[in-house]
């Protein structure tokens, strides 16, 4: 019930309706619900502040531990001093009520959380750090990363250095990967010595990971920067220490690092110390692009220095003479720049032959250090790994104290190369060849001999020529470039017996090549050996095959013709024939004309006819048309045109189409001037038939000059009527071709391959298809095999209609004819009509007359 005589009832129920609401909070004082209802409710009368503040109050001495309680009633109180003063005394008020609240609600990090913004609101900041402090002691480790951020933003949010670096250190303990944003804040603040100390510590932690996605390497080049570039801040770390550590750790970048250290003694004002580092790091980097990197931050150095003592208006004495000095420094640099930059090319690989070469030219006037450079370079260079040809450095070595006069120096050096262990045979081939011409280059004779023989003489433990297993002094002496010199030695100064001696053993371990075997013929043969000069040629041929042996054989052949001529022609055809027994025929051509000129000037004609006749057929394809040019022009001078009508009828067989219609051409000219206008006329007829009146035109019009010059106007209408003839054939075929291809199509077979098709009509249409056959005047019959359609057969059957009139022909045709037949002389009398048309057999029955021959 409600006591009317209470103050404080009196003061709570202000009308009627918060009766029903008194009574409902009487029934139900542990619900949270209700109670929350009844300050709704006074929320919506409107009531004072103070009037809502005491259900609350009221609300949470029944229900302490009610959460949301506690947090509508602190919002609500935070709401009510939004508006008044910091310091006034509402807001210590709020201040206590936080404090009761967090009695209860100490592990509620919301609370906490609004209790600390309200606080850095009043900027009690003292206050506000011990209650952060608290807040962290009360609430699980678990719930920290929700109060760490606030807490952080309230300590850069005033002037507490010291503070706010004690407070990031706890944090990090936390969360470690955020160390970026304590050295971000040491940088904001000034302090570079702890912002150094602390990015060192991470740049040194294997499983740091930025937050910030920076890699190891730019974390790297940050410290060095900041440590480099502010020498007087940062005294807590070994900067030196630091950034060769870095050097050794990040070798892409040893350029750069390199210069940071340089800069960190120039803005310390230890310049001796930076020109120092300079130098050492221009003997360092390994790499092209780090070279340019330091070298030119050296020179501009350098050159700042000159600039700044040249603007010194009074210079002292001292000052000229370490400006004179500098001078110097800096010209000594510019010079010493293509010398340092072969520095690091050899630092990259020791085992380039070429550097060291350069090396030794950039050291000219200098012979010391030449000769302290080629000892590095033949002891550092390893063969197996060397670029280039190492035997060039211990070969210039020698030459070096051979130019000044110094022999028994250099015959040392070779003396130690011949023991080196080379990784190839040809290498230390190489050193014994040039040890010889260096004692020829001397006038020393006998002892390049001496060397060559050293250099021939089996080991006591031999070895295969190809296992580079084993040493290659136990295989050189089976080089061939050792033999070589040897033997050209040996011919130049020792005895024919040596000599000989030298090419036999070459022989002998079986690496002679052909032009070794060629070159010992000659040899034999300048000392009248000839019969051992042919030995040796024949030891040669035993010793290799086509197409190694051409050469020899060529030799063999040409000096065993020019010694003996025809006197041992016998033995010379049997050497021809062994020769061209299994020669290919790509080689085959020069040795038929040898052959045939041999039987032309020692033996007999015809069987020099016999050599070219088989070597139309022998040769490659491509050479066969001109072959049979040349046995035909031979052909004519030793036995008389006549004898050509053969070697014609086999060129025509056996040449394609293109040659084929040159042979014809040639062949009908022949008997043209040979008075067998017939066998002309025959010759054209069967050329005919490969020769397509659309493409071939220059074949038409040269049997219709024949024609008109020879012929009369039956021959011309003849040739006319196998010209339309041929052309129909081939339209045919062509349209048939098309033909068969569109029906493929639309049947949807897969069509023949066009080319095939080609090629098929083109060998049916070259295939000669009719011959004509005389038996009376005007009876004129086609063979079996014509291809002519009825109507022309019926005229053929019945002769007596044949007229001139009834032929078809073009226009143009029928003008031509007009024309050309004024110039036609009519055929005599005793000319029958045999005579003026193709004869029996076309081609292929052209024989000799008996009369003729």
């Amino acid at each position: 019930m409600v006591v009317s005589n209470s103050n404080e009832t009196r003061f709570l129920i202000e009308n009627d309706e918060d009766i029903a609401f008194e009574e409902d909070i009487l029934r139900n004082a542990f619900s949270v619900k209700h109670w929350l209802r009844f300050v709704e409710h006074k929320k919506n009368a409107k009531c004072t502040s103070q009037a809502i503040n005491m259900v609350y109050e009221r609300a949470l001495r029944e229900l302490p531990g009610s959460y949301k309680l506690w947090k509508s009633y602190l919002d609500f109180r935070r709401e009510q001093v939004k508006t008044l003063s910091i310091v006034s005394k509402e807001y210590k008020d709020v201040n206590n009520c936080f404090e009761r609240a967090l009695v209860f609600m100490h592990k509620m990090p919301r609370i906490w959380l609004d209790y600390c913004q309200f606080l850095m609101n009043q900027m009690l900041i003292t206050k506000t750090r011990r209650t952060f402090d608290r807040c962290l002691q009360s609430l699980p480790i678990t719930q920290h990363n929700r109060i760490w951020p606030l807490y952080l933003q309230f300590v850069k949010m005033h002037n507490i250095p010291q503070t706010a670096i004690r407070v990031y250190k706890r944090y990090l303990k936390l969360q470690p990967e955020d160390a970026e944003d304590l050295i971000d804040y040491l940088f904001s603040i000034g302090n570079l010595n702890d912002a150094a100390i602390k990015l060192a510590e991470i740049v040194n932690k294997e499983d740091f990971l930025s937050k910030e996605g920076k890699s190891k390497h730019q974390l790297w080049t940050e410290l060095c920067d900041l440590i480099s570039k502010n020498p007087d801040k940062v005294h807590s770390l070994k900067v030196d220490a630091i950034i060769r550590e870095g050097i050794k750790r990040y070798t892409g970048q040893q350029g750069k690092l390199w210069n940071s250290l340089a800069e960190y003694y120039t803005r310390s004002g230890l310049f001796e110390k930076a020109r120092d580092i300079y130098e050492e790091a221009l003997i360092s980097v390994m790499t092209i692009r780090d070279f340019s990197q330091v070298f030119d931050a050296y020179a501009q150095s350098e050159e700042k220095f000159i600039n700044a003592k040249m603007q010194i208006q009074n210079l002292t004495e001292d000052d000229d003479i370490e400006l004179e000095l500098r001078l110097a420094r800096y010209e000594d640099l510019i010079e010493r720049r293509p010398l340092l930059l072969n520095s690091v090319a050899l630092r990259q690989n020791p085992h380039n032959v070429d550097e060291w070469l350069k090396r030794i030219d950039l050291l000219e006037g200098k012979p010391l250090e030449i000769i302290n450079t080629f000892t590095e370079a033949v002891q550092t260079v390893d063969s197996k790994q060397a670029i280039g040809k190492p035997h060039t450095l211990w070969v210039n070595f020698a030459k070096f104290y051979e130019r000044n006069d110094q022999l028994e120096d250099a015959r040392m050096i070779f003396e130690k190369a011949i023991e080196a262990p080379f990784a190839r045979v040809e290498d230390l081939a190489s050193v014994w060849c040039e040890w010889a011409e260096m004692e020829l280059r001397n006038n020393s004779y006998k002892e390049a001999l001496k060397v060559m023989q050293r250099a021939v003489t089996p080991p006591a433990k031999k070895a295969s020529y190809f296992d580079e297993k084993e040493a290659v002094q136990f295989r050189v002496y089976k080089s061939l470039k050792v033999w070589s010199m040897y033997a050209d030695l040996e011919e130049s100064f020792g005895t024919f017996k040596s000599a000989k001696a030298v090419y036999d053993r070459i022989i002998e371990l079986r690496i002679a090549t052909p032009q070794i075997i060629i070159n010992f013929g000659m040899f034999l043969e300048e000392n009248n050996y000839f019969e051992e000069a042919f030995k040796a040629y024949e030891k040669g041929i035993s010793l290799f095959k086509w197409p190694n042996v051409f050469d020899i054989w060529l030799t063999y052949l040409k000096k065993f013709l020019q010694r003996y001529n025809g006197s041992k022609l016998e033995r010379a055809r049997d050497l021809f024939e062994q020769c061209l027994e299994q020669c290919p025929p790509e080689y085959a051509k020069p040795f038929y004309f040898l052959f045939a000129q041999l039987e032309e000037e020692y033996g007999l004609a015809k069987h020099a006819m016999a050599i070219y006749d088989r070597a139309t057929t022998a040769v490659r394809e491509e050479d066969r048309y001109e072959m049979f040019n040349i046995y035909i022009k031979k052909a004519a001078e030793i036995f008389g045109v006549t004898y050509t009508r053969q070697i014609y009828e086999k060129a025509i067989d056996i040449l394609p189409d293109d040659q084929a219609r040159e042979m014809y051409l040639k062949f009908a000219d022949l008997e043209c001037k040979l008075g067998e206008i017939d066998r002309a006329r025959a010759i054209y007829a069967h050329c005919s038939q490969i020769c397509d009146p659309r493409t071939q035109l220059q074949f038409w019009n040269i049997w219709k000059e024949f024609e008109i010059k020879h012929g009369n106007e039956d021959t011309i209408r003849e040739m006319l009527r196998i010209k339309r003839s041929l052309q129909a054939t081939f339209n045919t075929q062509v349209n048939f071709m098309s033909a068969q291809m569109m029906a493929a199509a639309n049947a949807g077979e897969k069509p023949q391959n066009s080319m095939e098709m080609v090629e098929d009509v083109v060998s049916t249409a070259q295939k000669p298809e009719k011959r004509l056959e005389v038996k009376e005047k005007k009876d004129i019959r086609f063979v079996k095999g014509s291809t002519e359609d009825e109507q022309v057969g019926e005229r053929i059957n019945n002769p007596d209609e044949i007229n001139i009139d009834d032929e078809e022909s073009s226009d143009e045709e029928e003008d031509g004819i007009d024309k050309d037949m004024e110039s036609v002389r009519k055929p005599s009398k005793n000319i029958s009509l045999e005579r003026n048309v193709v004869p029996k057999e076309v081609f292929g029955g052209l024989k000799q007359d008996e009369d003729s021959d």
